[in-house]
């Protein structure tokens, strides 16, 4: 790979295309490391706001008051307030709560009150989105598994939940969409993600253009990869007639 690195440099030299993270060395073990952490927190966050989604939709169907007034509590919350401010809520309002003894690590880091934070903010959405495809699932489905024997619980994992599954998936790609880009905002608590390398990086060497436009490339390439994959999802679930 040597000749490549030694092409930006050259390109640097020549045009003044500042790409230190392809070679320089320090620059380019830094930002792949904060391109990696961005990929983790998203697929967390994006796994563990599915499941706070599946779980919290079939709570909302309840028939204990307190446990649906909880779920919309919770919802509400989450899709009223700017996730900013619930970052910096739970890091530094949370975080305050829970600090390790003395010279100890705090209980739970920066990145885990991201993960916490992102999840619970992306899951109050998905939580609507799955509660509006299970009501998409007619009812007469719904007492045939009944009939058949099913506990509430077993009619909504083996039945309700598949079906609205696939009526979910056109507005669950686009919050997972959002999420992915949300996860910058981990920027705020000094979360090593991609923006914050990238923050160091223009810093150190003044390319703040250069880096600003391959953060762009970057996230339009992950943002490409998810909705691909969901795309994917989508039509091999597809069942004619059913849904969209």
């Amino acid at each position: 790979m040597q000749p490549v690195w030694d092409w930006f440099r050259w390109l640097n030299s020549a045009t003044g295309i500042n790409l230190t993270i392809f070679y320089d060395a320090f620059d380019r073990a830094r930002f792949a490391s904060g391109f990696w952490m961005t990929v983790e927190l998203s697929v967390i966050c994006i796994l563990a706001s599915v499941l706070i989604g599946i779980v919290g939709a079939w709570l909302q169907g309840s028939r204990l008051k307190p446990v649906r007034a909880a779920v919309s509590a919770y919802v509400q919350c989450f899709r009223n307030t700017p996730p900013l401010v619930q970052l910096y809520f739970f890091y530094f309002g949370l975080g305050s709560l829970l600090k390790g003894a003395e010279g100890h690590a705090p209980a739970i880091g920066n990145v885990g009150w991201a993960v916490i934070s992102l999840s619970l903010f992306a899951g109050a959405f998905n939580v609507e989105i799955f509660r509006a495809g299970i009501e998409a699932v007619p009812h007469t489905t719904i007492e045939a598994a009944e009939s058949l024997g099913f506990s509430r619980l077993q009619a909504y994992l083996r039945v309700v939940l598949p079906l609205a599954f696939r009526i979910s998936l056109p507005a669950l790609n686009n919050n997972l969409v959002n999420l992915v880009k949300t996860t910058t905002l981990a920027y705020a608590i000094a979360v090593p993600e991609m923006l914050y390398v990238s923050s160091q990086i223009w810093s150190d060497e003044l390319n703040v253009p250069v880096m600003m436009n391959v953060l762009l490339v970057c996230y339009f390439i992950l943002v490409g990869v998810v909705v691909w994959v969901m795309q994917r999802w989508e039509r091999a679930l597809h069942v004619p007639g059913f849904g969209a």
